[in-house]
């Protein structure tokens, strides 16, 4: 009797040793885990929001000089250090009457200089360079697709799509920027040679100019009409007519293989440089006393042309390829992950918020955040 009692025992440790061994391995994971995340934070302390001085363009103001209270503005910077919700924040930099008061980097001191990838914020170049077009008379909003590329002869149920459809997000090509049928990783890694083709080639879910959908395709193809309206990339391009009449040294657009740039994401670049974008949509198109786009055009750009019930944000609007909170009546620019210019006008105030690029749904920071921090800041400023 013994000897099966003592066979059973040893019968039953064998199977659950395994057991005893995951326990043990979890538990000194989880010690080992929690021990790293006391000693690596998420975000590097605060020490000061004082901008440096790198001969990029920008104009530096105390606070106080820019009507803003310094150390309430000092709380927010605390915040957003130390609030483990915003973890996702690399760098939050305020400017104000086209001088930059403050910045600080949350992660790594050296993205103040190293180029990251904005996302979607491309798009919103795109919409500036559109307008610029349609000023210089390469275009007109009105215009068919099929009046700017030939190709589209051989897709017409197309044809009708106009550029403002484009800037709307209203073409009804069925793309979706989730991977499936044509998103952001088909597009940039398995579509074939020619990305024109390839959208004109897809599908379509709705008539032009009746259902919104976000999407990479209907700013991809704005890039490849100023292309064929301005006879050289849209990079190269818009290197010429903007980003050197305002000091954009700093930044790389990519271009897909078939030598288009990409027009619904593709630029790297820095919060600084972001910060000259939307310092031009706050001078009303101007830099420098030269005109580098009509103001007309940036009211139009930044007014809703998409109520907030067909876009997927809570009281924000869509124009042409830029958003609009209606509650704050600020305009805003947005990257995945979280990468933003918030402007208020009212103030010529503007906040640059960048984030960690490679996260995704409920790990992005939301736009209900970004909003938040921006209201902190608004609050603060006279």
């Amino acid at each position: 009797m013994e000897d099966i009692v003592m066979s059973k025992l040893k019968i039953g440790l064998r199977q659950i040793r395994p057991l005893i061994k995951k326990i043990f391995f979890i538990t000194i994971f989880s010690i080992t885990f929690a021990s790293c995340l006391k000693d690596d934070p998420f975000k590097i302390p605060f020490q000061s929001f004082a901008p440096a001085s790198l001969g990029d363009g920008w104009e530096i103001a105390e606070p106080a000089q820019a009507g803003i209270d310094g150390e309430a503005l000092k709380d927010v910077y605390r915040f957003v250090h130390e609030e483990n919700n915003v973890w996702q924040i690399r760098s939050l930099l305020v400017f104000r009457n086209n001088k930059l008061v403050a910045e600080s980097y949350m992660k790594d001191p050296d993205d103040r200089t190293n180029l990251h990838p904005v996302w979607s914020c491309t798009k919103q170049v795109i919409g500036i360079l559109t307008g610029m077009a349609v000023d210089k008379g390469l275009i007109a909003i009105g215009n068919t697709i099929s009046e700017c590329l030939p190709q589209v002869a051989k897709h017409p149920e197309k044809s009708g799509i106009t550029i403002e459809n484009l800037l709307t997000m209203k073409s009804g090509i069925n793309y979706s920027n989730d991977g499936y049928n044509g998103g952001d990783g088909k597009l940039a890694r398995e579509v074939p040679d020619n990305s024109l083709d390839f959208i004109l080639g897809l599908d379509m879910h709705a008539t032009p100019g009746t259902t919104y959908r976000y999407k990479n395709s209907d700013p991809h193809l704005l890039s490849v009409i100023i292309q064929e309206s301005v006879g050289k990339t849209t990079r190269d391009w818009a290197k010429e007519v903007l980003f050197d009449k305002i000091g954009i040294r700093n930044l790389e657009w990519r271009t897909y293989k078939d030598g288009i740039t990409f027009g619904g994401f593709g630029i790297l670049t820095t919060p600084r440089e972001m910060g000259k974008i939307g310092q031009l949509v706050l001078n009303e198109g101007l830099w420098g006393g030269e005109r580098i786009v009509s103001k007309d055009w940036l009211d139009e750009m930044t007014s809703a042309k998409v109520p907030p019930d067909e876009t997927p944000f809570a009281d924000v609007a869509f124009g042409y390829l830029w958003w609009k909170e209606m509650n704050r009546n600020v305009s805003f620019s947005m990257g995945h992950g979280g990468q933003c210019i918030l402007l208020n006008k009212d103030k010529n105030l503007m906040v640059v918020i960048t984030s960690e690029r490679h996260t995704g749904g409920r790990h992005n920071l939301s736009v209900e955040d970004a909003c938040s921090i921006f209201d902190m800041i608004n609050r603060v400023v006279s």
